[in-house]
């Protein structure tokens, strides 16, 4: 059988982890080849305290150290930056950052890809964009006529997922985590769940989670930022993050229908 493998595509060092480490830590143990690619450094994810910030620069290469040892923890085979600013994703040209995860697509050929929701799961503009660009790359990367850089040929994926929160995991970390609403110019945006019934596919991770745990622990520069949860016990911590693996299938060449799927390679096993 032709080796499998999963694409992430998402903004932020620890998007990967706190998103969907027990997954990635699933399916790496299982000999899913999982790649990564991530659009920024997260330069300007400070969680410590005002005028401590260390700088652009410098916090970025924190947090891709961060990454690198959350990502081996994990098991990704391959992480790569797009070299984007944290917090200005959206801003970015839009050809260009749309050629850079296609031609990503060309040379890994994963068969499934996650990335974040329209609503960028709590409304990021990072997320949501990250989401639509990598979107707009799967179309980009199978069409014979679209050339990349690398002159690389195309390459079709066959299923595209949302990693979504739903309401029992929302219900279940709100209180842990506080007030997680910010500003986003005029507006005030925030955690807005999906109904369970909306996701489409549910991967059970529980014997993964520890893992996705230990590469949770390796962003220190952000365990500030899950409140309460940071400081749980393993074995509670491990419970909750049992609670993701939820997403939403967008597309899929292979397999349809209601049922809600355990794998996101059903269809293609």
């Amino acid at each position: 059988m032709e080796t499998l493998r999963l694409l992430a595509v998402f903004a932020h060092p620890d998007d990967e982890s706190m998103g969907m480490g027990g997954t990635l830590a699933k399916y790496a143990a299982e000999g899913v080849e999982t790649y990564l690619v991530c659009a920024t450094r997260g330069e300007r994810g400070w969680a410590g305290g005002e005028g401590t910030h260390p700088g652009l620069r410098e916090l970025g290469q924190l947090r891709a150290r961060e990454l690198e040892d959350a990502a081996r923890v994990l098991g990704i085979k391959e992480f790569c930056f797009l070299d984007y600013l944290d917090g200005e994703v959206a801003f970015a040209p839009y050809a260009e950052i749309i050629g850079k995860i296609a031609s990503c697509i060309r040379r890994i050929k994963p068969q499934a890809v996650v990335t974040f929701p329209p609503d960028g799961n709590y409304g990021h503009p990072d997320h949501i964009a990250i989401g639509q660009f990598a979107t707009a790359a799967i179309i980009r990367a199978a069409d014979a006529n679209y050339k990349t850089v690398d002159a690389s040929s195309p390459h079709c994926v066959s299923k595209l997922y949302y990693m979504v929160d739903t309401e029992s995991f929302v219900n279940l970390i709100s209180p842990l985590l506080g007030d997680m609403s910010f500003r986003v110019g005029d507006e005030i945006r925030g955690e807005f769940p999906w109904k369970d019934w909306m996701a489409t596919t549910r991967v059970e991770t529980l014997a993964y989670c520890k893992t996705a745990w230990r590469a949770i622990q390796c962003h220190k520069s952000q365990l500030a930022t899950l409140g309460a949860l940071a400081e749980m016990p393993e074995d509670a911590a491990v419970s909750a993050l049992a609670m993701q693996g939820t997403f939403y299938r967008a597309f899929s060449l292979v397999n349809g229908g209601m049922q809600t799927e355990t794998d996101l390679f059903a269809g293609l096993r």
